[in-house]
Order: structure tokens, then sequence, then C-alpha cells
């Protein structure tokens, strides 16, 4: 039943053939169940806007994640990703999906200021749209995880808005790229500085200072992210450290795939978005306990 339910996820997106997959993906994943505000500025720069993904039904104030895409910070736009938002917004949850500037725009750092900007104009402003600041997570995939964990990892990034890594309640990564030096990747190089690229631009160097809880997911056969060096590295110094890390690989995605798996037509391929659904409805109860988890499916 498995297989069948994907043939028939490709067989739809083969039907729309002339657009992105990420478009197809969209129009495949329907807004049931969810409202959206978009085109909302949160800095004054052209790429400095976000869209809002929220549970349809009124009632108490939800959790809040805001959602990093990837694209080796030099491609990518927030509304290819509204199947991520909408999924997660049917599970009663407040979605952020900001831009942020690109290379050859920018470079490192000015991204992750960026992201911390969309992060505060979230604990600020997230109530007017039915979300809880209390209760807020960031989370990413690829690149895009990248720009998450440092936002909860390293505290000069929301230090320069006003607020710490504790105003989160956790954070999730997808196929996150945590310790990249030496930088082989030659599209990621000139972001990075290559060949001077600074230590403490690493994720894996700012684990202790926060416990936030940590979800992370990988591909097991992720080929552009070494799974077992990023995500499984992460997971042993986050563990050594006490925080609290749930640390997830599957089988039957790629690192593509990975965050595909979120919308509507791919979700056989694996569970990501309940996942990430049961993790932040969990963290957002209570606190994750301090013993940590490793799950492979």
């Amino acid at each position: 039943m498995k297989w069948l339910a994907v043939g028939a996820g490709i067989v739809a997106l083969g039907s729309l053939v002339a657009c992105s997959p990420l478009t197809a993906l969209n129009a495949l994943s329907p807004a049931i169940g969810s409202d959206s505000d978009v085109d909302i500025a949160y800095g004054p720069g052209t790429r400095n806007k976000l869209d809002i993904y929220r549970p349809a039904k009124g009632g108490a104030a939800a959790p809040v994640v805001v959602f990093f895409y990837g694209g080796n910070w030099s491609t990518g736009q927030r509304r290819d990703y509204a199947f991520v938002g909408r999924a997660l917004a049917a599970r009663g949850i407040v979605v952020v999906i900001p831009d942020y500037r690109l290379y050859p725009e920018v470079r490192y750092p000015d991204f992750l200021d960026d992201s911390a900007q969309a992060v505060a104009w979230t604990a600020k402003q997230i109530a007017a749209y039915g979300g809880d600041p209390a209760r807020l997570f960031v989370m990413g995939h690829s690149a895009g995880a990248y720009n998450a964990s440092m936002i909860a990892l390293d505290p000069r990034w929301l230090g320069k808005q006003g607020m710490a890594p504790s105003a989160l309640t956790g954070w999730i990564g997808l196929a996150g790229p945590y310790d990249f030096i030496p930088i082989v990747n030659p599209t990621a190089r000139p972001v990075f500085h290559h060949p001077n690229t600074p230590a403490d631009s690493q994720p894996v160097n700012h684990v202790g200072g926060a416990a936030l809880p940590a979800l992370l997911i990988a591909a097991r056969n992720d080929k552009l992210v070494n799974p077992v060096r990023n995500t499984g590295g992460l997971a042993t110094r986050l563990r050594a450290a006490g925080v609290p890390v749930e640390e997830v690989y599957y089988d039957g995605v790629s690192h593509t795939t990975l965050v595909a798996s979120m919308a509507a037509p791919l979700r056989t391929l694996a569970p990501t978005v309940d996942a990430v659904a049961r993790f932040v409805q969990a963290s957002a109860k209570r606190p994750i306990d301090a013993g940590s988890t490793r799950v492979t499916r």
C-alpha cells in the first residue's frame, strides 16, 4: 500500500511537469485546516518579508514554529514552502516562513542577522495571529537547519535583537550541516569565506550555552550532508552537555525528499510531519526529559 500511495504521488507530480517540484508540492497540498497571511515585512530589506500559516479553527493561542528553508544560502523563497506551513498549521501550530538575504548579496553571518530579526518580530507580533510567543520554536531544512541551529545555540544573533535563546522553547533540524569545516561544497565556500572560514560559524562549537530541547532528523542515506558527522555528531555533543535531544533517522528519504515528505502526496515516505508536530506539542506543554533518544525508521 505504501508504494501504491507513493506511486500515485509521483504520477500527480508528473502531471505538473511545467512547474518546479516545490510548486507542484504546494499545488498538491491544499490549505485544508489552515489560513495564511502573506507578504508581511519584518525588516527594511526587500527580502525581509515573511508568510504566516495558522490553524483555521480559532481557540487558545497555539505554539509557533519559525521555519527556515534551505538552498545553500544562495537560493530559495518562502512561498515554495507553503506545504510545510499548511502541514503544521493543520496540526494546531502557527508557522512563520521568512525569506532572508542570500549569497552573493550577503555572506556569513548576515543571513543569521536576518533570521534572528524574523524570530524577534515573531516573538513580538505573533500573538495577533493566534500564536503563543511563550511557546516559540525555530526549525529549518538543510541550510535553513543551520540557521535554526545557530539561532538556538549561539546567543550572538538573538542578542542583537534584545533576546536570548532561552526565549525559545526548542528547535528542530532537518538534514542540517552543523560541522562542515573544511568546506567541500563549492557553492558554500564563498558564503563562508573559504579558506578562512571562522570556527565560530560551526554550530557544534556552540553547544553548552543553552539547553533547549532539540529534534534532529536526517535521511540515513543523505548524499549531500553527511548524517553521521552532522546530525549524529551534534546529537552526541548535545547529549554530553546534558541537553535533551531526540535523534531520528529515516531510510526511505534523501536529503531533499526529507522535507518534501511533509507534503500531502509524499507523507508515506517518512512520518516527518508527525514527528515534528509531536515534538512541538509535547515540548510546548512540558519540559522534555533530559534523557535523549535515537530512532531509525
